[in-house]
């Protein structure tokens, strides 16, 4: 029996129906393979793009279907739903924002037809570094400008997909940090061509994880990148980065509120075929409960989802709502993660009910791409006025 939907529009309903009838071609035992291997989907990805799911966000102009954050929301929710593992391209998504909001026109001419169609990917994020953490004002990486390229050093981690990214979003410093007013001055974005940069200088290194999140670390040695690549204004990197976090938060919010579902609907439907003592485990209110509320929860971050999202479609401050999106989103799944687990019992950890694999998945979002302590601090700061704690 599947869950009650909330209303959606007659676009975002089709867009659902049509991811839905996507990722029923990948059965779950593509994604125990890929598991087992901590091997990228490929085939998923490329069927993605060649749909349009993941070009939704560009302008027509250049090839995308000029949609709203909330298709892209209803596209991510729908593939975790299914029980398949959008972690794999939903980086696409969301760093988008920067190229599209404070990149050149020659820049947007360049790549964005190229991603639209699938041609070229924009996987890669380079932010994180391995002394910097959360800490995004503290990075070392340096790009150094000589004539019309910089040349970049430095080591980035937890770059997801970066084997499989033909371009990457890269966050260095470009004024020393002792030279600078404010910490996050200073910093700049580029647009590094991958296929280059990996016959000058760059390395990757695969990082296994406990899930397959195809995540790397990364190193720069003299890599050399057009002074053209660089987006916007040079040292303003941080606040391009920052403008592009609601959206983020919001996606995968969204991606969590899928999970939830994907649980629920798991654990329910065995809860009412599985018999114990010659009953249904579901008769059971230990088992029921846990359900019951996790459902609760997953609906209270779905409306909360939207409400964040809808607010970004109208250029409102939104930083807010993002937040608390993400935060109840991400305990959301989690608690459903909890619940599927405890109905299942034993056959919980067999490969073939997926369900361990999508509880590894899962919690990631307690920690990434930004930790629920780190919102639970915004909210604390900037909503209820106290006093900064880090």
């Amino acid at each position: 029996m599947p869950l009650k939907e909330l209303p959606d529009s007659d676009e975002i309903a089709q867009i659902k129906t049509s991811v839905r009838k996507l990722c029923a071609e990948f059965a779950p035992e593509y994604w125990r393979v890929l598991d087992r291997e901590h091997a990228y989907p490929s085939e998923f990805v490329e069927k993605l793009s060649s749909g349009g799911y993941l070009s939704v966000l560009i302008p027509e102009e250049y090839g995308g279907a000029g949609l709203p954050l909330s298709a892209a929301a209803a596209v991510l929710e729908e593939i975790q739903r299914a029980g398949a593992n959008g972690a794999a391209c939903h980086a696409q998504m969301y760093i988008m924002g920067a190229l599209l909001r404070h990149g050149s026109d020659a820049q947007k001419r360049k790549y964005l037809p190229g991603i639209a169609s699938g041609a070229l990917r924009l996987q890669a994020f380079g932010v994180t570094e391995p002394t910097s953490g959360t800490d995004t004002s503290s990075i070392k990486t340096f790009a150094r400008r000589e004539g019309d390229r910089y040349f970049i050093n430095g080591q980035k981690v937890w770059t997801s997909r970066a084997e499989y990214s033909d371009l990457m979003l890269l966050l260095a410093r470009t004024t020393p940090r002792e030279e600078i007013a404010k910490r996050t001055d200073g910093l700049s974005i580029f647009i590094v061509d991958m296929r280059e940069a990996k016959q000058a200088g760059m390395m990757i290194k695969p990082i296994r994880t406990m899930m397959n999140h195809s995540t790397t670390e990364v190193f720069f040695d003299n890599v050399a990148v057009p002074a053209e690549n660089l987006i916007g204004e040079e040292g303003k990197g941080f606040r391009y980065v920052l403008s592009g976090m609601n959206a983020e938060r919001i996606l995968i919010a969204a991606e969590c509120v899928g999970d939830a579902k994907w649980f629920t609907e798991k654990a329910s439907s065995y809860a009412r075929e599985r018999k114990v003592f010659g009953r249904p485990i579901g008769q059971n209110q230990g088992v029921q409960f846990p359900l019951a509320k996790a459902y609760g929860q997953m609906r209270a971050a779905e409306l909360m989802v939207r409400h964040a999202a809808s607010l970004f479609e109208a250029n409102e401050s939104c930083g807010e709502e993002a937040n608390i999106a993400k935060m109840l989103a991400a305990e959301a799944s989690w608690a459903a993660a909890e619940a599927c687990m405890q109905t299942h019992g034993g056959f919980a950890f067999a490969e073939e009910y997926d369900v361990e694999r999508k509880f590894r998945e899962t919690r990631l979002y307690q920690i990434a791409p930004i930790s629920t302590n780190l919102i639970l601090s915004y909210i604390a700061e900037h909503v209820l006025d106290l006093p900064r704690s880090y």
